[in-house]
């Protein structure tokens, strides 16, 4: 059977992966649901494979419908810049460039200054910033829903393509009342802060990850009393005296309070990480996403080579 792939129809599609189901994607497509359910089925028909379960509560991909829905992302993504390109024609570059940045590490300090010379020097650029806990940055950059991520981490990662940043050495925040030994560098040692309650992001975060790593290392346990993700609550639990945490200076250094809470380095290990922007490997950048690229790796370059981050500094 002859089939042509109508670009509509992989937007649709992609439009109820999304929301897990077809009447919410024909409302917000205006589409009636009979027409869409169709639409679904001719898809199903022309790669002869089930694409979605279907039950009471919405529709989930199948293997085969979840492989048509990253293709289908990166398409339609294409598609969408192409036809912005094109239609805006030469000038001042167009478009809007999406950007996720992992909220425990640098690039989330450098969120406002990127956005303040975007608006300065491209300001025909519309720049979606997020940051989340909860999405996998690199598996959005594969299906082409971020153009570029910076995250903690080297790679590599299939589809991904990893630039250095910086390197960033993580410390500890703790409430003021608290006291620790310190070494002759005026740093803490890991070994001391071993009964200490500790806040941590969760088991999956890259910062918990290297500060389990170092742990582990020195065949210590940490005494984990709470996950914490956000930043407001982490900064208020510590002022409070419930516990400390481990952050890159970057971080600890936004939700420090004087008198509240302090920030002491951390030895004997030194717990580092590496910041990269990620970039996806097979999907074409637009001139607009480059020249967004280029300003923020500019911007981490000028904060890893100054000394007003302690313990950051620029990648090999």
């Amino acid at each position: 059977m002859e089939f042509q792939l109508d670009i509509r129809r992989l937007q649709a599609f992609v439009k109820i992966i999304d929301l897990g189901s077809i009447s919410r994607a024909a409302d917000l497509l205006n589409i009636a649901q009979p027409a869409l359910s169709q639409q679904l089925a001719t898809l199903e028909n022309a790669f002869r494979q089930k694409l979605v379960i279907r039950s009471k509560s919405g529709v989930t991909p199948t293997t085969a419908g979840m492989e048509l829905y990253r293709h289908a992302q990166t398409l339609t993504k294409q598609f969408d810049r192409a036809m912005v390109e094109i239609t805006q024609g030469v000038g001042p570059l167009v478009g809007k460039v999406s950007v996720g940045l992992s909220p425990y590490s640098a690039g989330s300090t450098l969120s406002v200054k990127l956005l303040q010379l975007v608006r300065e020097r491209l300001p025909n650029i519309t720049l979606h910033l997020t940051e989340s806990f909860d999405d996998i940055y690199s598996e959005l950059i594969m299906t082409g829903r971020l153009d570029m991520a910076v995250i903690h981490g080297a790679g590599p990662i299939k589809g991904v393509i990893f630039t250095p940043l910086m390197k960033e050495e993580f410390f500890l925040l703790a409430p003021q009342s608290l006291d620790f030994p310190r070494d002759e560098t005026g740093a803490v040692q890991l070994a001391d802060i071993a009964d200490t309650p500790l806040l941590l992001p969760p088991a999956h975060n890259f910062v918990r990850k290297s500060v389990d790593m170092a742990f582990m290392r020195k065949q210590l346990t940490p005494r984990i009393v709470a996950e914490i993700e956000a930043l407001i609550t982490l900064q208020g639990a510590i002022e409070a005296g419930i516990g400390s945490t481990i952050l890159p200076w970057s971080v600890a250094s936004r939700i420090v309070v004087p008198g509240k809470s302090r920030i002491c380095p951390l030895h004997n290990p030194i717990i580092q990480e590496d910041v990269s922007l990620c970039v996806p490997e097979i999907i074409p950048e637009t001139e607009a996403s480059v020249a967004v690229r280029e300003l923020l790796i500019d911007l981490a370059k000028a904060m890893a080579a100054s000394h007003n981050w302690p313990g950051t500094r620029p990648s090999a």
